[in-house]
């Protein structure tokens, strides 16, 4: 399961969302898996629709929970 947390700033008089943080949760994920689900993390938003479309404008980071 994944669970999103939006870190909103102000700006001028207009709050505006700056940072996305997804931390994934209820993974059953072996020792011998974690390095390998470390390097799927790091990469999966490159193939994510909203992770791309907001590249550049909010920054967005994932962990494991």
């Amino acid at each position: 399961m994944g669970h999103a947390r939006g870190e909103v700033e102000l700006e001028g008089k207009v709050l505006v969302l700056k940072r996305i943080a997804v931390t994934y949760t209820g993974l059953d994920v072996a020792d011998q898996d974690a390095e390998k689900v470390q390097r799927v993390l790091a990469v999966h938003a490159d193939g994510c629709p909203v992770a791309r479309s907001l590249r550049g404008a909010i920054e967005i980071t994932t962990q494991l929970g």
